[in-house]
């Protein structure tokens, strides 16, 4: 006797058949849909970095975004899950100019056209690395949409952004304070720096009073506390609160600037905080953005003593051209010696880092692009504030509204040659790659063309993504949709959880401490790994990752199979084994068993509806394991035995049987897709569809009297 599935399943022998002969019914694209799939829903992939790997938050992220897709598909809305990849500006530049450093070189040796060059070689060498990777994971991309940031047409909504921004006056040249990395040698928004606590010093200066006598006394002073005394070869001002009674008789005279001996007012400033050191604070407009923001209302100069490559400028000789750190020391030990030094005190600082290199940044003027973004933040504000934009879980609305709330003008060009150029003439600089990802939804589905797609995917329905780049993505994509499209771009934004360590630490392949997907595929397969990921996920925001659900992922595509082997088994065995089953059986004639397994699957569908739908994936993970593992295999296949052996109820029990397993299967399909899939296609079943991914979601099934 044939078996009608293998004693064993072997997912290595199952996943590469089983993704390309999804890739060649053609229903990833929803132009191949059949015509019932009519209301358009739509996903844009977040576009991994160009020369990234995948990594287990972007398997997680994927999985989440492939299940709601495969969902939706199976509901027959007309589904577009479109795939991509970004420039990633710095982050790339960044990679190669290491592989040159290997060879002993850096980017200026080779020049900027040979530079590029190796950009690119790099990037068709690596830029579809990701892409493959989503499909060993299964993901149900329409690979013939694909985009690149860099594509021609993209390039042309980039360019049209930038001068409609500009025409409206939103886009403006400047030179003022800003976020410059030494390094990658490149100016830096406020939302791509890192933060890293480090013990540091409050070194508390005295700031002598000029007297009507041109004669300083000794005891005639203000002390200021600074965390950089380096930078007070730059002061314009000392700034005490107005409410300060401490300090009512200062206010309007002048303070000699130790070491430089340069006269300086002091002023009152409502920014400044009184409990901070003494609180009076020395003002370096060209180094400290709050100092710039003081010295536009009172008409300070700004006065630059650090360089572009964190050397000393405009100082005293003996300073004149050394590294910063070192300035530093020397100009405590000149305090002392002078007696301008009143004390130092431990105090933790918040080192400012480039995101990408990890090198300490500096604050310095320079002459860069901006765009303004007071009206813009409103425009983001407004659609989450008026629930065209929700946020799941809501507690993320938070981070969103505390950057818009205190936003900034964002500084949009960047000094490195690989990404768009700046379209005026005699521009070298690059724009932000944000810059261009902001317009992510709208530009790939053809924008400014008024395309097809245009029109049907847009707005998309969901954006699944991580908290980190809440305000680097989100919020500017929102802003740029209600721009240019005059609707916000997405509907909902899911925000995953953060993957860490078993121990609770960030995953990091350079630490050790990351988990490669790819080897967990290999080793346990695709649907495991993407089942055992998804259950894990709660309401937290982070995941403490653990390889044992994966494991337990594999156990339970075990159990699936073995359970389709039993029913598919039965069905062959039977009288009717060469004819297919419609699957429509007796109501009357329903044993309790029969009646408590149809119930248990109804109630499993509407709990996996009612998840998914506030996207809490872990929560409809563990619903159908419950369901399928306790409900269908511990309890009625059980039951079934008994029951297959009364010749009345044989051909009845079958069908609900294979009834109970086709549904299943479908509601397990948008998780397990591969397995699903290949036990589907043995199913003995009359008006089969081509493949499970058109199937029809289950409905509410079971009567009320059952």
């Amino acid at each position: 006797m044939e078996e009608a599935i293998p004693k064993i399943y072997e997912p290595k022998e199952v996943e590469e058949k089983i993704y390309q002969f999804w890739l060649k019914t053609g229903f990833f694209n929803p132009d191949n849909l059949p015509s019932s799939h009519k209301k358009p829903f739509s996903i844009v992939i977040p576009p991994p970095n160009v020369t990234g790997e995948l990594h287990l938050g972007h398997a997680l992220n994927a999985t989440c975004q492939d299940i709601l897709i495969r969902q939706k598909r199976m509901q027959k809305f007309k589904t577009l899950w479109l795939p991509g990849i970004d420039h990633a500006g710095i982050a790339t530049q960044y990679v190669v100019e290491k592989e040159l450093k290997k060879e002993g070189k850096t980017r200026f040796d080779l020049g900027k056209e040979k530079f590029l060059e190796k950009v690119w070689e790099w990037v068709e060498k690596y830029k579809n690395v990701i892409l493959e990777q989503f499909k060993k994971i299964g993901c149900s991309l329409d690979w013939s949409r694909t985009r690149f940031t860099l594509d021609e047409d993209y390039k042309v909504a980039v360019e049209k952004a930038f001068f409609h921004y500009l025409k409206k006056g939103l886009i403006y040249k400047s030179k003022r304070p800003i976020n410059w990395c030494k390094r990658c040698k490149s100016a830096l928004s406020d939302l791509e720096i890192e933060y890293k606590k480090e013990s540091g010093k409050l070194w508390y200066i005295k700031y002598p009073i000029k007297t009507q006598s041109s004669k300083v006394k000794s005891q005639n002073y203000i002390v200021v506390a600074t965390t950089r005394p380096e930078t007070m070869l730059g002061d314009s001002a000392v700034a005490v609160n107005p409410k300060d009674k401490r300090y009512k008789n200062f206010v309007g005279k002048k303070a000699i600037l130790p070491i430089v001996n340069r006269e300086i007012p002091i002023i009152v400033d409502e920014l400044v905080d009184p409990n901070f050191g003494t609180g009076a604070v020395k003002v370096t407009p060209a180094h400290d953005f709050q100092d710039y923001e003081m010295a536009t209302k009172h008409n300070l100069p700004l006065i630059e003593v650090i360089d572009r490559e964190g050397k000393m400028i405009n100082a005293p000789e003996k300073y004149q051209g050394k590294e910063v750190f070192q300035v530093r020391n020397e100009i405590i030990e000149d305090l002392e010696k002078l007696g301008f030094l009143v004390k130092v005190e431990d105090y933790e600082i918040s080192l400012p880092l480039c995101y990408r290199c990890h090198e300490i940044l500096e604050i310095l003027p320079s002459e860069q692009w901006f765009l303004k973004m007071k009206k813009l933040a409103e425009f983001a504000k407004k659609a989450v504030k008026s629930g065209k934009v929700k946020f799941f879980p809501k507690r993320y609305e938070k981070i969103y509204f505390d950057w818009l709330n205190n936003v900034q003008d964002w500084c949009i060009s960047r000094q490195i040659w690989w990404g768009h150029k700046i379209p005026i003439a005699r521009e070298e600089d690059v724009l932000d790659t944000w810059f261009s990802s902001a317009l992510w939804p709208f530009a790939t589905l053809g924008w400014p063309q008024k395309t097809k797609d245009l029109k049907n995917f847009y707005p998309t329905n969901v954006l699944s993504t991580a908290k980190d780049i809440i305000n680097l993505w989100v919020a500017r994509m929102i802003f740029s949709g209600i721009e240019f499209m005059k609707k916000p771009p997405f509907e909902k934004v899911y925000i995953h959880p953060t993957v860490l360590t078993k121990e609770g630490k960030r995953m990091s392949k350079s630490l050790g401490t990351g988990i490669n997907p790819m080897e967990l595929i290999e080793k346990y397969g695709a649907d495991a790994t993407r089942f055992g990921i998804v259950w894990q996920i709660t309401n937290a925001q982070e995941i403490r990752f653990t390889e044992d659900h994966i494991i337990m992922g594999k156990k339970f595509c075990n159990k699936i199979w073995n359970a389709a082997r039993f029913v598919l088994l039965q069905a062959q065995n039977s009288k009717v084994k060469s004819q297919n089953y419609n699957l429509k059986f007796e109501m009357k004639n329903l044993t309790l068993s029969d009646k408590k397994i149809l119930r248990a699957l109804d109630k499993a569908r509407g709990a996996v509806n009612k998840y998914l739908e506030k996207f809490e994936f872990g929560k409809a993970a563990r619903t159908l394991y419950n369901f399928f593992w306790h409900d269908f295999c511990d309890i009625y296949i059980e039951e079934s035995k008994k029951q297959i052996q009364n010749q009345k109820l044989k051909n009845q029990t079958i069908k609900i049987l294979l009834f109970v397993l086709l549904n299943s299967l479908k509601l397990l399909h948008p998780f397990l897709p591969f397995i699903t899939e290949e036990i589907y296609q043995k199913l003995p079943l009359k008006n089969k569809k081509v493949s499970i991914m058109i199937e029809e979601w289950p409905k509410k099934f079971a009567p009320t009297r059952i």
